[in-house]
């Protein structure tokens, strides 16, 4: 059925087509027996599937990726779909509308979607509050949340610190854990903060304020696919360095290798960061790498082309600690999670 649906849906723009289902879904989600038989359907009953990662208790180790839930807007609805865990944002100090439209594109032939959104959110209060809203509202559910934190496109680089402490501080009493977010490739200049000494004074500043909170939140780094052998060696070394509770592997690409998508097509498109299918190799790989150079010290969260059970066991096969889905999503539908643990 969602196949056919989504046949129809992918007529339309992609951006407003997410918006549409999403608030299509919470409208059902509205309708109390509406939404008993949504999560009859779409949540995972095996109790065993619950992991314990980054000191804390996830109901399953399937999560949903930073980029598709930025204000924090659909925390019931995902919940019901069954997600073990949600990453909202990338959120900033202040509200930024992103790049200009379209931005948002799909390459059904790779099973990829290419995004150029420019972290548009409503800022870090608007989403600290809708999560404290949905925790007082909904306390029975076990989801866990994560923020993920970024700088806004008109504070240099140099003053980027002060950016990510005014996210950590604001978000700090609502997410379960933190994702600091130095590797989209949609804010200009963002990814020279992947350099050892400008992430460096980024996360010692953060560590530094979370060890002083009487309850510290895990931290952790989302990371490029596109970096070089030396910058990945050097930041996980870094993460062991400061005891960085985790790492994200891996963020959006700007490689256009292999694609089945004609050049002039994706030409038409333009720049931005591609997720999906093309993805998941490489992924998979730095996941790799990354648990055999730390020892299996550091958790990792592994995202980038998962699709399948079979995807997913590929990168917990390969040290990854959870798994994220995002383009998968979309290709595949909502009821990605309960196939994936079933």
């Amino acid at each position: 059925m969602y196949q056919f649906i989504r046949s129809i849906l992918f007529w339309f723009d992609a951006e407003q087509v997410h918006y549409f289902a999403m608030n299509m879904l919470a409208f059902f989600c509205r309708i109390p027996f509406a939404r008993n038989i949504l999560k009859t359907i779409f949540t995972p009953k095996n109790s065993e599937l619950s992991k314990e990662v980054l000191g804390l208790n996830f109901s399953n180790p399937v999560g949903l990726a930073a980029g598709f839930d930025k204000n924090a807007k659909y925390l019931y609805e995902l919940d019901t779909l069954g997600f073990g865990f949600v990453e909202i944002g990338t959120v900033t100090p202040l509200p930024q509308e992103g790049n200009p439209k379209p931005r948002l594109f799909r390459l059904p032939k790779d099973k990829a979607l290419i995004n150029r959104m420019g972290f548009n959110n409503e800022g870090a209060k608007a989403a600290a509050d809708r999560v404290k809203e949905f925790r007082l509202k909904y306390k029975s559910s076990k989801l866990i949340i994560g923020g993920n934190i970024g700088k806004n496109k008109i504070t240099p680089n140099e003053n980027a610190w002060k950016d990510y402490e005014i996210c950590f501080n604001e978000l700090f009493d609502a997410v379960d854990y933190f994702v600091v977010n130095v590797s989209s490739p949609n804010t200009p200049g963002l990814r020279d903060l992947q350099q050892k000494d400008s992430l460096k004074k980024i996360l010692t500043h953060l560590q530094t304020i979370n060890n002083s909170r009487r309850k510290p939140k895990p931290l952790l780094l989302k990371i490029s696919p596109d970096l070089n052998q030396n910058d990945l060696d050097d930041i996980i070394d870094l993460a062991m360095e400061i005891n960085l509770d985790g790492l994200v592997a891996a963020n959006t690409t700007i490689s256009r290798k292999n694609l089945i998508t004609s050049q002039k097509e994706i030409e038409k498109m333009g720049a931005g960061g591609l997720s999906g299918k093309p993805l998941a190799e490489e992924s998979t790989k730095i996941t790799e790498y990354i648990y055999r150079r730390s020892g299996g010290k550091i958790p990792i969260i592994s995202s980038g082309g998962i699709f399948t059970a079979t995807d997913a066991k590929e990168k917990f096969d390969k040290g990854a600690s959870l798994v994220q889905v995002w383009t998968g999503f979309i290709y595949e539908g909502p009821a990605i999670v309960k196939k994936i643990l079933s």
